[in-house]
């Protein structure tokens, strides 16, 4: 039977976020050229977070776009025919931007990497940050995050997972075992 611990409630998530806002802002220097990418589906609720924090600090809409991955995988290579692709939207040029890729969970690196490529697919943005709301390890990849909400230690065998509410917004973050 798997044993669930909340490791951040509602408070905690919605402090995470702002910390995050504060340090994207500090990185750079305001969000002058800033664009938020996020990864769906997850991400994608967390990036529109993200901008309302950042929103409520510098009183500037950021522009949030939505990139979906399911093409770029590496795991499904001569599969993709049958596998449900999601829609990529981004309601801006990437071209020259610094982008700030959001994605809830980082785990082993691929679905950034896989991100990463569906974005330069769409332009050649000056450069590329990272923000999760929980980093757990483990990663078959070099990539790290900028921006962490929670570094999270687990086990291979557990799962870390972000539960949101109807609205899409994040509630807490649990650690399944």
């Amino acid at each position: 039977m798997a044993e669930n611990t909340v490791i951040l409630d509602g408070t905690g998530v919605k402090r995470a976020l702002t910390r995050i806002a504060h340090e994207v802002l500090e990185k750079n220097k305001g969000v002058e050229g800033l664009v938020l990418v996020g990864i769906r589906t997850g991400g994608v609720y967390l990036a529109q977070e993200l901008g309302d924090r950042l929103n409520e600090i510098e009183g500037v809409e950021v522009p949030v776009g939505a990139v979906d991955i399911t093409m770029y995988r590496d795991d499904i290579k001569g599969h993709h025919e049958h596998l449900p692709v999601g829609k990529t939207e981004l309601p801006f040029s990437v071209e020259g931007k610094r982008v700030v890729l959001v994605d809830d969970v980082l785990f082993t690196g691929r679905t950034i990497r896989a991100a990463m490529d569906a974005i330069i697919d769409q332009g050649r943005p000056s450069c590329i940050q990272l923000a999760v709301l929980v980093d757990r390890g483990h990663r078959d990849l070099p990539i790290r995050a900028d921006f962490v909400g929670r570094n999270v230690p687990t086990s291979r065998s557990e799962n870390i997972m972000v539960a949101f509410d109807a609205d899409n917004k994040p509630t807490e973050v649990i650690l399944q075992k």
